[in-house]
Order: C-alpha cells, then sequence, then structure tokens
C-alpha cells in the first residue's frame, strides 16, 4: 500500500465547495492585499488562539522577520535560539543584523533547553527565541522567568504549533509575540505562503501593522524602515474557510499519535515524548532510531513516505560558518539530527495505512 507523507488533495477535496466560493469573493472584489478577507481572518484567529492581535504577513518566514523588527532588534544585538530548527528561526535574526546564539535541545522534546541559556546571556542580548517544534510547546514558563529576569523580549516561534499549547494556554499567546506559518504543508496551510504575527502589546501591534506596509502610515509617509509583508486577501479568505476545521484536523492528528504509539511501543522505535503540560498538534510525528537512514530508504521503497527534519544542524551550516562552531558543540541537537525520522500524520490518514506503516517499521527493526 502507497502511504504519501503528506495528501493535501484529500484535505481541499473535502472542503472546496467552501473553499472556492470564498477565493471568488476575493476576485471579484479585487481586494487583494490585506482588506476585508485578511480582516476577517486576523479577527478569528486572535479569537482561536486568544491573543490581543493578530497580524497577517506575507509568511512565517517574514513574521518571524517582522516581530524583531517591532522589537527593534539589529546590529550588535545577540538572539538565542536553537540550532535544531528550520533556517528562518536563525535566518530572520540574521536577516535583521544581530547575531543568533544556539543552546543545544533537550533529548526528549527536540525543543531548547532552558537550564543552557543563562549561560549565553550577556550585554548583547536582546531576545529569547524558541521553538515549539513539530507541535508540542517549549519550556515556555522557564523561558519567561529567564526573560524576565534579564529584561529580554520573548518571541515565539509557533510555525509548526498553531492550536498546541502549554498548561492551557495556546502557542502564541505566551510570549511577547508569536510567529506563524502557514505554508501549505502546515496544519492550517495557505493556498501559497502566508504567515501571522500575534501580540498581547498594543504598542507592538501597532508597530507590526506600520512594519508589514513598508513603515508607512498614513500612505506615502514613512516613520521606519518596514517591507512589504502584507498577507494576500485570498490567503485570508482561504485560511478563515480552514481555521473553522483546524480543531478537528488537529484531534485526528492526535489520534493517529496515539494509534503510532501503541503499535510501536515494543519496538526499538523511541515514539515523540509529550510533556504532560503539553497538547500537541503533531505538526510531525517524529520517531528516533538508531539505523535512521537504512530504515528511510526501507520506507521509501514500499512507497511510504517519510522525511528526515532536519539533517544537519544550522551551527553546522555553511550561511553560519561565521559563528565558528564545531561538530560537538550542540551533541544533543546533533545526535536528534542522526537519528529522527518524520512518518506520516496528517488527518486523512486511514488507520489501514498507518497500520502499514507501523507493520513496514517492525519488520526492519526485526
Amino acid at each position: 500500500m502507497q502511504v504519501p507523507l503528506l495528501d493535501l488533495k484529500a484535505q481541499f477535496a473535502a472542503i472546496k465547495d467552501d473553499v472556492l466560493p470564498a477565493i471568488n469573493e476575493v476576485c471579484a472584489s479585487q481586494m487583494v492585499c490585506l482588506g476585508p478577507a485578511v480582516a476577517e481572518f486576523e479577527k478569528q484567529v486572535a479569537d482561536f488562539i486568544g491573543c490581543g492581535h493578530a497580524l497577517g504577513v506575507t509568511s512565517g518566514s517574514d513574521a518571524l522577520i517582522a516581530a524583531l523588527m517591532a522589537l527593534d532588534i539589529g546590529p550588535g544585538d545577540e538572539v538565542i535560539t536553537t540550532p535544531f530548527t528550520f533556517f528562518a528561526t536563525a535566518g530572520a535574526i540574521s536577516r535583521v543584523g544581530a547575531t543568533p546564539v544556539f543552546v543545544d535541545i533537550e533529548k526528549d522534546s527536540f525543543n531548547i533547553d532552558p537550564t543552557l541559556i543563562e549561560a549565553k546571556v550577556n550585554e548583547k542580548t536582546k531576545a529569547l527565541l524558541p521553538v515549539h517544534l513539530f507541535g508540542q510547546a517549549a519550556n515556555m514558563e522557564a523561558l519567561a522567568k529567564i526573560a524576565k529576569s534579564h529584561n529580554l523580549a520573548l518571541v515565539e516561534d509557533a510555525a509548526q504549533a498553531i492550536g498546541a499549547s502549554r498548561n492551557g494556554v495556546n502557542c502564541g499567546a505566551i510570549g511577547d509575540l508569536g510567529c506563524f506559518s502557514f505554508y501549505p504543508t502546515k496544519n492550517l496551510g495557505a493556498f501559497g505562503d502566508a504567515g501571522l504575527v500575534t501580540t498581547h502589546d498594543d504598542d507592538l501591534a501597532a508597530k507590526l501593522r506600520i512594519i508589514r506596509d513598508h513603515g508607512q502610515n498614513p500612505r506615502y509617509y514613512y516613520h521606519r524602515i518596514g517591507g512589504n509583508f502584507r498577507m494576500d486577501g485570498i490567503q485570508g479568505a482561504v485560511l478563515s474557510v480552514k481555521l473553522k476545521h483546524l480543531g478537528q484536523w488537529n484531534l485526528r492528528r492526535q489520534a493517529n499519535a496515539k494509534l503510532y504509539d501503541e503499535l510501536l511501543a515494543d519496538s526499538p522505535v523511541q515514539t515523540p515524548v509529550i510533556d504532560t503540560a503539553n497538547k500537541s498538534v503533531y505538526h510531525q510525528y517524529t520517531i528516533r532510531v538508531p539505523q535512521r537512514d537504512g530504515l528511510q530508504q526501507y520506507l521509501s521503497d514500499k512507497g511510504i513516505g517519510c522525511a528526515v527534519f532536519y539533517p544537519l544542524c544550522l551551527h553546522q551550516q555553511p550561511c553560519f560558518a561565521y559563528l565558528g562552531h564545531q561538530a560537538g558543540d550542540f551533541p544533543e541537537a546533533e545526535k536528534a539530527a542522526s537519528e529522527v525520522l518524520s512518518l506520516p500524520i496528517y488527518a486523512e490518514l486511514t488507520e489501514e495505512q498507518i497500520r502499514t506503516v507501523a507493520q513496514a517499521i517492525l519488520e526492519f527493526c526485526g
């Protein structure tokens, strides 16, 4: 049986009768940059997340850049983050002229280890940028305590974690700012690139509204350097339709993860370890196995989709060579990069497909 890593066609087939009229409405109005469709989505998603403000932007990458710009972070500043994440997290720090400072991860959660952070804080440090990796929240209480004690901003990279929560509070509503991606493969995916910045702070929200539109207010009067970070109207319309389904989709991912957990319980595979304070939305169902490359090839040969997120830590990437890191600097992150493998977890998976994936893994592990 073929089991794709992700099947967006199946998702679209179930909701196209709602999506297409929403797109047509934007086309008829020709309000295609920001506009009422984006404003309506912003209201709905702010209510969903439980934050004071939600501002639609062009992508999750631009959400991170805009958030750092709103905090006036730039050359000479440092931002502490994880080396085990998608490039955009550290890339955004560099894009605003600041320096990413990496801290190793926790073995089980794959998220930044708060116990290692204070050793990296100095007078140049301006913010902490944790990532809620694979849909599970980082230890935000510990991070908030560190941020408060050192007067640092706390920015959540929640690109993979919409609907996830910690101690009942949704990701994106915990720190000073939250950044989301709606890349099509995300739990809530747009029809292309789109993103979101969330905050409870009225002043930060006002700055972000100016920053995402080149820094102008009113039109053609520029108070600061901004960017072209405006969300398209069509993305706002599609996301509003999909947001109504997100809760159910996340529940399906959680049910799929539970079945995987049960089927792989007695195998050498380490299944995801979820903190009891967290509700994960399983953007990825990521296992650990020492023979990762062999298992990946075995599954691929059987027509089972799987992927490695991420095969090389950021401190080992050529573009960050100027930071001077060596192999071994962040051992937990490096070990994870050599062992992780993500399995199909999307909401439309059938039980038969999940059992097919699990059986293949058990066969390989012997």
